[in-house]
């Protein structure tokens, strides 16, 4: 019984991470390629059935469509479209919505999603790991007062969910690991841990284990009177 559980364990362990990949690839080509009309299907148009022609013709439009957005004409054509779908009330509430965050969080000058960093939560004392998303603006800044932040909270192993958090800059600990780190760190409820972890003083007690494992934590406080490099 040990002989088959061993190996069948192990053989586990080999499929089930390309299983996975390949579902979620697939997934994500299906969802592609469904949004191509039944007219521009290779057998409406050729008669037999291509693989990977839908997907390669969704490729092509986003990308005529970047490259027609890129100049005048191009953008100026969107705004009108934009001012169009802002005269349906429904659709102008959604697509202004995904259009921010889309904005934020696919431009390459934005800061959304581009720093991990540790916080308290759900309480004192219990850390986790968050990204920063921007900083509270408008009303809610002038109610909120002083310097904070806002952050990301993902769920584990879906970080798809979370929760939106505002807290002060100085309850929140930037750290050196990135985002595809973090990410694999909650995904794997921290059995894949990152190379180096930061962790303040609260946390190192319970990251000294881990580092008897293989891990290194990055010491980052100093002593009283220690010269800051």
């Amino acid at each position: 019984m040990r002989f088959f559980k061993r190996y069948f364990i192990t053989g586990l362990l080999i499929w089930i991470p390309l299983v996975i990949t390949v579902w979620v690839i697939s997934l994500l080509i299906g969802t592609l390629e469904s949004f191509v009309p039944a007219f521009l299907s290779p057998q409406s148009l050729f008669g037999y059935r291509i693989p990977g022609f839908q997907l390669l013709l969704v490729l092509v439009v986003v990308m005529l469509s970047g490259l027609l957005g890129a100049n005048f004409i191009g953008r100026a054509l969107v705004e009108r479209w934009e001012l169009l779908l802002g005269r349906i009330p429904l659709v102008r509430s959604i697509y202004h919505s995904v259009k921010q965050v889309s904005d934020t969080v696919l431009s390459s000058s934005g800061q959304a999603f581009r720093e991990a960093v540790l916080v308290q939560y759900p309480r004192q004392g219990a850390w986790t790991i968050a990204f920063l998303t921007g900083a509270p603006s408008g009303e809610v800044a002038d109610k909120l007062g002083g310097d904070f932040v806002s952050v990301y909270v993902p769920t584990t192993p879906n970080p798809t969910s979370g929760f939106f958090l505002m807290m002060p800059r100085q309850d929140v600990q930037i750290l050196d690991m990135s985002v595809d780190a973090a990410l694999k760190y909650i995904v794997s409820m921290g059995v894949v841990a990152p190379v180096s972890v930061k962790l303040p003083e609260a946390g190192r007690a319970a990251a000294a284990p881990h580092a008897a494992h293989g891990v290194d934590v990055i010491d980052d406080a100093r002593k009283p009177g220690q010269d800051q490099p």
